[in-house]
């Protein structure tokens, strides 16, 4: 498949149609937010990270197709090595440099497209419950396209099914929040200041914490999900209010 091709297609929206009946029957799902989407457009998901189903509950919901980078090790096994991709997941070599830099690249083509992209900025799953410092990938994403960030925070999916965990628990609750959009339009032409794309990527994370009201952690997640361009320059951001004015904001740079 090659990166254009890459991405979500029929078999997603068969299996959305299959499967979210059935999902619903056996957890409750509380949404909160969805009605900020777009209903047609690219636009980038950006949500935290605690348990396996994330992705696929989120894909659930949406009402419209959305692929994922998933880690490339998915692809070292029958059982999902043909599944995934056809799902929308975009492997990503998580040993960074240009084989993480060939996921963006397909990811761009599906945004070109017209079309959701979903990633974790975390770059892995959170073991421990905190959220953790993220990577800049989306945000040089979203400012190379020209499209919207929405935060989504993800609440309960680590009691249905906790990261060790091979199976889910039924009958379960859990919570997906749609946060209002992160829009990057006045930073266009700054697209290759490492500065701002701190900054974004810093209000993104205050925004899913405040969705999800986790505990942040100033580091990543781990070594290995250092797979996306980050850079080290912290700067306490600006939170930009509805009529445009500029009022400072808690800097994630500080937070432990």
């Amino acid at each position: 498949m090659s990166k254009t091709d890459a991405g979500a297609g029929k078999l997603q929206e068969r299996t959305r149609a299959i499967v979210l009946p059935i999902a619903k029957r056996l957890w409750q799902f509380n949404l909160e937010g969805f009605e900020h989407l777009p209903a047609d457009g690219p636009a980038i998901l950006c949500p935290n990270h605690i348990s396996f189903l994330d992705s696929g509950f989120l894909m659930l919901h949406v009402g419209r197709n959305i692929s994922f980078v998933g880690k490339a090790e998915y692809m070292d096994s029958w059982k999902t090595k043909f599944l995934f991709p056809a799902l929308g997941m975009i492997p990503i070599d998580r040993s960074g440099g240009d084989k993480s830099s060939s996921a963006l690249d397909a990811a761009e083509a599906v945004l070109r497209r017209g079309e959701l992209f979903g990633i974790f900025p975390e770059g892995t799953r959170s073991r421990d419950g905190f959220l953790y410092k993220g990577h800049t990938g989306a945000v040089r994403l979203a400012l190379k396209v020209g499209c919207p960030i929405f935060p989504v925070g993800i609440i309960g999916t680590d009691q249905i099914q906790p990261p060790d965990a091979k199976l889910p628990k039924v009958r379960k609750a859990c919570t997906i929040k749609i946060g209002r959009p992160i829009k990057t339009d006045r930073y266009r032409n700054r697209a290759d200041d490492h500065m701002v794309l701190r900054q974004i990527t810093d209000e993104l994370m205050f925004e899913i914490r405040e969705l999800t009201g986790q505990e942040y952690r100033n580091t990543y997640a781990t070594k290995k999900a250092e797979s996306l361009p980050a850079e080290k320059a912290m700067v306490a951001h600006v939170h930009e209010t509805e009529d445009h004015s500029q009022e400072p904001s808690l800097s994630l740079a500080g937070v432990e």
